[in-house]
């Protein structure tokens, strides 16, 4: 057996070969694609719904509300106001709260080694949405405006810290052992989010909050949605300057600390930033599942492993995905609404069932070889 190299080495881990990826020309062309792609989607958002407006007018008056042109607009004040103050806000929740859950999902899965990890399986989404729930239930205000933010970070960081400790327990971590633990601990978060509900006495806050359990982009305005853009900005540029460092992970624990990585160290700032971030997306759009899931992987299919580009690839594909999820949600069976959250699981599901075959088939591999 090789030995491993040493600290400083120019030798790539076991890991960065696996994270190969097509040429600098073809990353970029697919990063355009993806930013055209967003752009379309979000257009197609503020246009679809109960009153069409066609995408020419859409850009008409948003280029309006831009510049503060004084000609007469050609459109009625009520459209205006739909594209503006209703459908615009929702959009960009959309797309940040994609963009956020995708990249949370890329990183937790190199940071625990395991395919299945993301905010939505592992429970940290019941634990954002159990400390969410506590402050509307109670009506703690201490930190003002943020209270919901600061409550859904902490019960998001404590589940993820208990799940990971948990599946730990008894030596290495293994796929089965991770979404039990994710599982069991949102099964317990969830219950006891719906005993305080029920025993709320504030009836139709407790209906309201039951919906937004599900995941939902309406009722946003622009004076929240600075929030949840801060904490996707701040995540991707962080997680970006530690992309070498989620590689070497690629490669085992052992593997990154002989290439100079302080492993458990790096675990536990980014578990913190990743918590920060679901809890301030989970507080602003609900608990959103299997965003995280997918897309990193259908990314990894066209960029490689490399997080430099899963990143920011992750990132625009689960923007364009949470925008076409809403508009979805809004218009399949309208008028009637129907919860982001119940689409996307509608997809997610048999994603994760394929991923746990496919995963089950490649150990078996491994096991027989």
């Amino acid at each position: 057996m090789s030995a491993a190299p040493p600290a400083g080495s120019s030798a790539r881990p076991a890991g960065a070969a696996r994270a190969a990826g097509p040429g600098r020309r073809a990353f970029a062309l697919t990063l355009v694609v993806l930013g055209v792609l967003l752009l379309a989607s979000m257009t197609a958002g503020m246009a679809i719904g109960s009153v069409p407006v066609p995408p020419g007018q859409v850009w008409g008056i948003v280029t309006h509300a831009l510049t503060g042109d004084g000609s007469e607009p050609a459109w009625s004040q009520a459209r205006e106001t739909i594209v503006l103050d209703v459908r615009a806000p929702r959009v960009l929740l959309g797309a940040v709260t994609g963009a956020g859950l995708a990249v949370v999902g890329a990183a937790m899965q190199a940071l625990v080694r395991n395919p299945l990890a993301e905010p939505y399986l592992l429970g940290v989404s019941s634990g954002a949405s159990l400390g969410a729930v506590a402050v509307i239930v109670f009506g703690v205000s201490l930190f003002g405006p943020v209270s919901l933010s600061v409550a859904a970070f902490a019960g998001a960081l404590l589940t993820l810290l208990l799940v990971y400790t948990t599946a730990r327990s008894g030596g290495r971590i293994t796929s089965v052992r991770l979404v039990l633990s994710g599982v069991a601990f949102a099964s317990v978060l969830t219950a006891v989010m719906d005993v305080l509900l029920l025993t709320s006495d504030r009836g139709n806050e407790a209906r309201a909050v039951l919906a937004w359990t599900l995941g939902g982009l309406g009722g946003v305005q622009w004076a929240t949605l600075w929030l949840p853009g801060a904490a996707l900005a701040l995540g991707v540029a962080v997680l970006l300057t530690r992309a070498r460092s989620l590689n070497l992970l690629l490669a085992g624990e052992e593997a990154a600390s002989t290439m100079g990585l302080d492993v458990a160290r790096f675990r536990a700032r980014t578990f913190v930033l990743l918590s920060l971030v679901t809890g301030v997306l989970v507080a602003a759009a609900g608990p959103i599942g299997f965003v995280g899931l997918m897309m990193p992987h259908t990314v990894r299919l066209f960029v490689g492993g490399d997080h430099r580009r899963v990143l920011p690839t992750a990132a625009l594909g689960g923007a364009v995905f949470l925008i076409w999820a809403d508009i979805a949600a809004r218009t399949v069976a309208a008028p009637m609404e129907i919860p982001v959250g119940v689409l996307t699981a509608l997809c997610g599901g048999p994603f994760f069932l394929w991923l746990m075959r496919r995963d089950a088939r490649r150990t078996a591999d491994r096991g027989a070889a």
